[in-house]
């Protein structure tokens, strides 16, 4: 038969195997306390995905990056300048 001995006076070691046997897990459950934005705060990225989603749909039905339309728009109004750069 064992004899009790008090965690005060266990090695760390036999602490820590004392208490990791008695420690449980929270399973699926997640306990970090969780808030839902407010929707009259500014939100950036959402701001972000709205301009986006405007900038893939165009008048025509086609969908078109704004980048590419920059970029189209600025080799349109300034041809020779952009040539010699990236030439």
């Amino acid at each position: 038969m064992k004899k009790y001995v008090s965690l005060d006076k266990r090695s760390k070691k036999a602490q820590k195997e004392y208490y990791s046997e008695r420690r449980v897990t929270w399973g699926e459950l997640n306990p970090v306390t969780r808030s839902v934005p407010s929707g009259k705060s500014y939100n950036r990225k959402k701001d972000k995905q709205e301009m986006r989603r405007a900038d893939l749909r165009s008048g025509d039905g086609f969908k078109v990056s704004s980048f590419f339309m920059k970029r189209l728009e600025i080799q349109l109004y300034f041809p020779l300048q952009i040539q010699n750069k990236i030439v």
